[in-house]
């Protein structure tokens, strides 16, 4: 790993921004309807549990990366193994998540471009960013956060002064009861992985904080902060546009800035949702594409990570394309294929035995 450390407010604003990710702008399911951001504060107090198990991974290995300390649970050869499964799994969410704002640009802004050359040079700025250093990268968080939170205000002061928000379409709240949103947040379980329990890759981060004792307190922070966030947005994209054209909508959010038209004077304001993409994804995609990065170093005992960053970057940004045909397909993808065979035995069955077997291990020990 890197000689380097980042600060509390630092990793606060990695984990803020990393949180919101593609998911304040690409449509979330709406089985719940027009109560799914009830759904999302369940899947928040569910990723607060999952945060919690992977807080007790790390007060029992706290100078050591998710594939490092894989090895000392599992054994040599075996926890080789997982480290690289993960490995992949990082490079290939930073995959989805590089397709989903290359998706959105390409559709608001630039239909011409061809999405591979969106895709390139996106990975090729956090390539560069992530060459130079997870510093760099965390100092870049506290000014592009503090923007981020400015373009977020100004969006939605422009939507109330224009009096789109109609609060009926959010009644009445429990019309369908509790079992579509206790479904859509647990038994898919998309609310729990996506994005509260993605916070994992941050196992291969926690040891640059500066202050071990602050995971805790700056993990729940940042999930509550981003969770109510998202619970909002969820909440006013329907208010705006009602359930059905959510229902149909790929990218609410980007529908709901649309809607904006302040005096005849000022409206089209899509490169707001844009700009907020981009630099919640850039965080995203990078702290995956990093993990990955220093997954590969650990396990194949390299240097240091800036001799492979670009060539792992390049092909981040090929994955990115030949992932799925079209964005339908990669919707339907995320939301099967990746949520039940990847996310959920990645992100909450290893770690609870993970868990249980170094909780064994370390009583013996003692």
């Amino acid at each position: 790993m890197e000689k380097a450390k980042i600060n509390s407010i630092q990793f606060f604003l990695l984990l803020f921004t990393f949180e919101l990710g593609t998911a304040v702008v690409v449509g979330h399911s709406v089985v719940a309807k027009k109560d799914s951001w009830i759904s999302l504060l369940l899947g928040m107090g569910g990723g607060l549990i999952l945060f919690f198990i992977y807080y007790a991974l790390f007060r029992y290995y706290p100078s050591l990366p998710l594939t490092a300390y894989a090895r000392k649970i599992f054994g040599t050869y075996i926890g080789w193994v997982v480290g690289l499964l993960y490995t992949i799994f990082f490079l290939y969410v930073s995959a989805r998540n590089v397709r989903e704002f290359s998706e959105v640009l390409v559709t608001a802004t630039m239909p011409d471009i061809p999405l591979f050359v969106v895709a390139i040079l996106f990975v090729l700025t956090i390539c560069y960013v992530l060459y130079l250093g997870i510093e760099v990268f965390a100092r870049t968080a506290e000014i592009l956060g503090v923007f981020l939170i400015f373009v977020g205000i100004i969006g939605n002061t422009l939507v109330y002064l224009t009096g789109s928000v109609d609060l009926n379409n959010l009644k009445p709240v429990l019309e369908f009861g509790w079992k579509p949103i206790l479904e859509t947040a647990f038994y898919s379980p998309m609310f729990l992985i996506f994005p509260f329990g993605e916070v994992f890759v941050f196992a291969m981060l926690f040891p640059y904080l500066n202050r071990a004792d602050a995971v805790k307190k700056i993990g729940v922070a940042s999930l509550i902060v981003s969770g109510l966030i998202l619970s909002y947005t969820a909440a006013l994209n329907i208010a705006v546009l009602g359930v059905s054209a959510v229902q149909r909508s790929p990218f609410p959010l980007l529908s709901t800035v649309g809607k904006i038209n302040f005096l005849e004077f000022i409206q089209r304001l899509d490169a707001l949702v844009v700009i907020t993409l981009l630099i919640t994804v850039f965080f995203k995609a990078g702290i995956y594409l990093y993990s990955a990065v220093i997954g590969i170093v650990d396990l194949f005992r390299l240097k240091n990570h800036q001799q492979i960053i670009l060539p792992v970057g390049l092909i981040l940004a090929f994955l990115s394309v030949v992932i799925a045909e079209d964005f339908a397909e990669h919707t339907e993808e995320g939301a099967t294929v990746h949520i039940v065979y990847f996310a959920t035995p990645f992100l909450i069955i290893l770690p609870v035995i993970m868990l249980i077997i170094a909780f064994i291990r370390h009583r013996f020990t003692k």
